[in-house]
């Protein structure tokens, strides 16, 4: 409810910036700065929390089920973000992690506050994707209260879909429908209730943790190189190059061949390398290890024993 935004923490005059208006250019970034490293700590306390996003996500994703992100304002564009690098870092569906912002495609980039406070249109939104058990929603706000965020979260709940919520506020009405409840306290803002600032950085630390660590279980990961990226540009096909000869400790010509005769699939080229067979070969044992470049190589190796 509006009448209690006074008490929100992410409400609150922050005490130590009370001139910052006053201060030298220096002076403010370095002001900034200072709050800024209380993100991490706040970060880190959520882990046990964040713990459990992860591994459920991972469970879904095995299932074969989607991830969705819903927010408003700065919270649906940090999940829009981190949506949209999934496919070129790991190698996914667009449909795998989506990010759903109020107001539609045009709240990307176009302030439309309005939006938040529809919840009717969070559900619908929930609806529209056909959002079923073997699903996850993440609502974001930082106040934990969102109307919008509610009525998605509301209307994943009813399906049967995991529900996590991402807040910068405790007890926050998030938690009648969230499974999993993830509160990274940043305290009040620099810029008194701009909370596209800590609590917007932490939200986005949040996310990049909840999707790289499910796509580490998911084997997306060799050692702590994207094996599954798409080399989709002149940059990402020389990553591929690099991350290939870095897994097989080969040379770049070697690592070059290796890339063209998979095709640009990083993965089967580390395998056909390091399990010494052919890339139709490590297609295969791919396929039996679930997409573990380790697992596979391991299970190449001890058919030649």
């Amino acid at each position: 409810m509006i009448e209690d935004i006074q008490y929100l923490t992410t409400e609150q005059l922050n005490t130590k910036t009370l001139n910052i208006d006053q201060l030298s250019t220096l002076e403010i970034l370095q002001l900034i700065n200072k709050e800024d490293e209380k993100v991490a700590l706040a970060v880190r306390d959520a882990i046990p929390q964040i713990v459990l996003a992860v591994e459920k996500v991972a469970e879904q994703f095995r299932k074969g089920g989607r991830l969705f992100y819903f927010g408003a304002g700065t919270s649906g564009r940090i999940g829009i973000l981190d949506a949209s690098e999934c496919p070129p870092t790991f190698g996914t569906d667009p449909k795998l992690v989506q990010g759903i912002i109020a107001g539609g495609q045009r709240a990307i980039t176009d302030s439309i506050e309005g939006a938040e406070d529809n919840d009717q249109m969070g559900e619908q939104d929930a609806a529209n994707l056909h959002i079923g058990p073997s699903d996850v929603v993440v609502g974001i706000a930082a106040s934990g209260r969102t109307p919008y965020v509610l009525g998605a979260m509301r209307q994943a709940k009813k399906s049967g879909a995991a529900v996590i919520g991402v807040c910068n506020n405790r007890d926050s009405l998030m938690n009648q429908f969230a499974d999993i409840m993830i509160e990274a306290i940043v305290g009040p803002e620099v810029i008194m209730g701009s909370t596209r600032m800590k609590a917007g950085t932490a939200q986005k630390m949040i996310l990049n943790m909840i999707t790289t660590v499910s796509m580490i279980k998911l084997g997306k990961v060799y050692g702590n190189l994207m094996v599954d990226l798409l080399p989709s540009n002149t940059k990402l096909k020389e990553r591929a190059k690099r991350i290939i000869k870095l897994a097989t400790n080969t040379t770049d010509e070697i690592a070059a061949r290796l890339y063209d005769e998979a095709e640009g699939n990083v993965k089967l080229a580390i395998i056909s390398f390091l399990a010494n067979v052919d890339c139709r070969t490590a297609e295969k044992l791919l396929q039996q290890t679930d997409g573990s470049v380790r697992e596979a190589i391991q299970l190449g190796n001890s058919m030649k024993k």
